[in-house]
This record gives structure tokens, C-alpha cells and sequence, in this order.
């Protein structure tokens, strides 16, 4: 308990106009109190806390190579923080952070005060870590838990001054955490390799780097949520996946935007390519991702292995709740099974709308595929199904698709395929045709509303089946006439059930 006139002396504090203390023992703390300010000021460098980089020797000017400096930090941070206040840091090499070594540690940036300027080759930082097993926790080796779990970059901006510079890299970690980290102007922003679990990149902007945004290199990866981000105007993709071994991975509540390049022979907002791996388990949702029509470009591309194993090895994807819009081709499918696309609003495909090729199981269900955004006009748009198997389209509404041209094709294209549903879409204004079936066995074309609204008609047909297709059932529509007719198929290739003129 505090004495009462201690306490009577706290309350007066100093006499005004005075330096004296009214009563005598606080001399006696001032004096104590000097005392441990000295010895405070006689500490190692980073002994109270989180080890500022400054205290090691860094400058912060932007001109000064303060790679040793940082690196000391590292080395002999006390607590596992190596914090960099308000400055730009500039380093010349790769600051290699062995979390077996260091123990566990993270990077703080001051809230964003803080800028690391890369003057060199590679990526910024590299967090590597010892995992090798799995994200079951029976996987995880007493000492990872203990020295490496969990590595953070916190509030830091990374800028590239050097043709070959990158952001950070992580390999073999496990729960590596990004928050509001800031990359640019580098060649890749984040990249994972080799093998790591449970990575979390949230409220971060990765932006106008010359690479791929977030690149998963040839990476082992289970459990990866980017969400809330800002990846924008990446010139190599803005998220994208190359080979390896990628499962349970979300990507939600983005802005992905602009990840294109007018110069390349393809380009992707998220582009994943696992011609050789593979790619399971994952959610592409709540996203704003759109860009500008560019050589080969698509919003969403997935590429598939060219001769896959009879269980997917790109597949189990839902893509749901996102606005998608502008590109050559919106989403792109190639080699792929079991994805579901429903609930989202695309817009303005300069060549089409999706482009499924070569897959199975596949549904497209309650899509909005309103061309309203479209006012300028110039995009194709439209829908096409080439070799595929076990698909359904349900729910779509599509307008002013001009996809096709006189001698074939239309705003939903199936072509090649085998066993394919659509149902219960609304197909508006079509320069050329609604459906078109070719090359395809198994049809099934119910509940459709197929028509011209406008006082211009150009439609050819609501609906035509080629020679080469068997068995197409064709019933319960509501179809307007085209200038050559309502319904064209060949004797012996379709069943006609009863359809109903639109009423305009």
C-alpha cells in the first residue's frame, strides 16, 4: 500500500515556479530513476524489446547499403521482432532468415511507416524453415513448433531498384502470415517454393510488379487463404500457380485487376497452370477480377495436365460470387473435372464469355452474363463447350452474344461433347444463333427462353443441330423464329418435344 504522504506527494507534484519536489524521497527516486536511465542507455541494442533496426547500424536513407545492419538485427533480435521505423532501408542481397537458426521471427514495418528498397538479385527476404511433413499436427516436429512456427511480415513495403529483384520468398514454413504488407515494382512479389503449409496472406497490395503478383513456383502446398488483397497490374498474372502439389486453397474478398501483358502470348488475373502437377480443393470467391483484353488473355485460366490420371489433377474448384469482366476470354477451362461456376456476374469477353475445353463435370449454374457493362460494344461474349463430357448448364442469362458467324456457331456453342444439359437459361438477342449443337451425343435442351425483344431481327435460328450430332431432346422451350427458322436439325438427330413461340 502506497503511504499516505507519498501518495499527498504524487497529488501536489511539483510546486509551480519551483524544480523541487515538496517532499524530501523524491530526490531520492530521481536520483534512482537517473540511474536506471543510464543503465538503460548502456543495454544492447534491442535488450527491452523488438530489435530496431537503427540501433544495429542501419541508415535508412535510401542510399546507404544497410544489408549488414539488417541482418545483425536479425541475428541478435532478442525477442524475434526486427522492427524498421519510419525510413528506406536499401539492401543489396538476399536477407536469408533460417528459422531453425534465428528461432521465431517477424519483420515489422511500423504500421507502413517503413520501406525496404531491394538493390539486388532475388527476393528481399527469404523465410526457410525445416517442415517437411504434412499440416496434420501429428506432421509437425516438436522443434518446428518450438523455433519456426508462424513467421510474420507486418506493415513493411518492399520495393524493387534492380531488374531481378523480388519480394519475399518462403520455403518448407509452416503458417508463414503476411498483413498489410506493400510489394512493387519487383519481379515477383511473393513466391512459395519447394514445400510449405498453412500460409495466410491478408490486407496486403501487391502491385505493378513486372512478374506474377503471388506465384506458386513448383510448390508443395496444402491450406492457402489470400484474402482481402490488392493484386493489381502484374504484368506475369496476378496469382498464379505453376506445377507442383497445391490443395485447400481460398482465394476471397480480392481486388485482382489489370494482371495482363500486351506483349506476351498469354496472360491471367489468376492462372494456373498444372500441365505438370496438380491442383485440388480450392474457392475463387467474392473477387473483383477484371483487366483489358490482351494476346491469349483470360480473367481465370486453368490448364490442366495434357493427359490426365482418371482422378483430376485440376479440378475440385468453385468460382462463386465474383464480378468478373473484361479480357479475350473471361474463364477459361482446359483439362479439367469437377468445377462448379455459379453466382457470378461476367461481363464483356472480347472473344468469349467461357471456354471449356477438354473436361468433365462441369457446372455452370445462376450466372449472370448481362452485356450491360458492354456499351461500347466490340466483344463477342458468349458460351462454348468443345469435347467435353458430363456438363450442365443451368440458370444463365445471356445477351447480345455474337459469338458464331452464318455458316455455324452460336451464343452457346457445344461442340464435341457428350452428355450436356442446359436448362432454365434465358439466351437474349443473339446476332447469329442461341444454341448450337455439333459433333455431340446426349443433348438435352429444356426450359430455355430463347429470343428478340428488339424491333431488329437478325437471328438465324433459336436453335440448330448439326448432321453430326445423335440424340439431342429439344423440349418445353420458349423460342422465337429466326430469319431461317426456329428449330434447325436434320431428320433422325432430334427429338422435338413441345416447344412454344415467344410471344414478343
Amino acid at each position: 500500500m502506497i503511504p499516505e504522504s507519498f501518495a499527498s506527494a504524487i497529488r501536489a507534484g511539483l510546486r509551480p515556479g519551483t524544480r523541487s519536489f515538496p517532499f524530501p524521497l523524491f530526490h531520492g527516486f530521481w536520483a534512482f530513476g537517473t540511474v536506471i536511465l543510464a543503465v538503460v542507455l548502456l543495454l544492447p541494442a534491442g535488450w527491452l524489446g523488438a530489435a530496431d533496426v537503427t540501433e544495429y547500424g542501419a541508415i535508412g536513407d535510401g542510399v546507404a547499403d544497410d544489408t549488414t545492419a539488417v541482418e545483425k538485427a536479425i541475428r541478435e533480435t532478442p525477442d524475434g521482432v526486427v522492427r524498421f521505423p519510419r525510413g528506406d532501408f536499401r539492401i543489396t542481397r538476399t536477407i536469408e532468415i533460417a528459422l531453425d537458426e534465428t528461432g521465431r521471427l517477424s519483420l515489422s514495418g511500423s504500421h507502413g511507416a517503413a520501406t525496404v528498397v531491394m538493390a539486388g538479385a532475388g527476393p528481399a527476404f527469404r523465410f526457410t524453415g525445416t517442415h517437411t511433413g504434412t499440416a496434420a499436427p501429428t506432421d509437425f516436429k516438436a522443434e518446428v513448433w518450438a523455433r519456426q512456427r508462424m513467421p510474420q511480415v507486418d506493415g513493411l513495403e518492399i520495393v524493387g531498384a534492380h531488374t531481378d529483384a523480388d519480394g519475399l520468398e518462403f520455403r518448407q514454413t509452416m503458417q508463414a502470415t503476411l498483413h498489410g504488407v506493400l510489394i512493387r515494382n519487383v519481379r515477383h512479389g511473393v513466391i512459395c517454393s519447394v514445400r510449405n503449409r498453412n500460409l495466410l496472406i491478408d490486407a496486403c497490395h501487391v502491385y505493378h510488379n513486372r512478374g506474377v503478383g503471388v506465384l506458386f513456383d513448383r510448390v508443395n502446398l496444402h491450406q492457402a487463404i489470400i484474402q482481402g488483397s490488392h493484386i493489381s497490374y502484374n504484368r506475369g498474372g496476378g496469382i498464379k500457380v505453376i506445377g507442383g502439389e497445391v490443395r485447400n486453397f481460398q482465394i476471397t474478398g480480392n481486388d485482382i485487376e489489370y494482371n495482363y501483358d500486351p506483349e506476351a502470348e498469354e496472360s491471367a488475373d489468376i492462372w494456373f497452370d498444372i500441365r505438370e502437377g496438380s491442383l485440388a480443393e480450392g474457392t475463387i470467391a467474392s473477387n473483383t477480377i477484371q483487366a483489358r483484353p490482351s494476346p491469349g488473355g483470360a480473367n481465370i485460366l486453368f490448364r490442366g495436365p495434357e493427359r490426365p490420371a482418371e482422378r483430376t489433377q485440376a479440378g475440385l474448384w468453385t468460382i462463386s460470387g465474383n464480378l468478373i469482366g473484361s479480357q479475350t476470354v473471361n474463364i477459361r477451362l482446359d483439362q479439367c473435372r469437377g468445377i462448379a461456376i455459379t453466382g457470378n456476374h461476367i461481363y464483356t469477353g472480347k472473344e468469349r464469355t467461357l471456354l471449356i475445353e477438354r473436361s468433365r463435370h462441369i457446372v455452370i449454374g445462376q450466372n449472370s452474363l448481362d452485356q450491360s457493362h458492354n456499351y461500347r460494344g466490340g466483344a463477342t461474349n458468349g458460351v462454348t463447350l468443345r469435347d467435353c463430357d458430363g456438363m450442365v448448364l443451368n440458370g444463365l442469362i445471356l445477351d447480345r452474344a455474337a459469338s458464331g458467324s452464318p455458316e455455324k456457331g452460336g451464343a452457346i456453342e457445344i461442340i464435341n461433347c457428350r452428355e450436356t444439359t442446359v436448362s432454365s437459361c434465358q439466351i437474349l438477342e443473339p446476332q447469329f444463333r442461341g444454341l448450337y449443337i455439333a459433333g455431340s451425343r446426349n443433348t438435352r435442351i429444356t426450359d430455355n427462353i430463347i429470343m428478340e425483344r428488339g424491333d431488329v431481327r437478325q437471328m438465324l435460328s433459336a436453335i440448330e443441330v448439326a448432321s453430326d450430332s445423335r440424340n439431342s431432346i429439344i423440349d418445353g422451350n420458349i423460342l422465337g423464329s429466326g430469319t431461317r427458322g426456329t428449330i434447325l436439325a436434320p431428320d433422325g438427330t432430334t427429338i422435338k418435344g413441345t416447344n412454344h413461340p415467344a410471344t414478343r
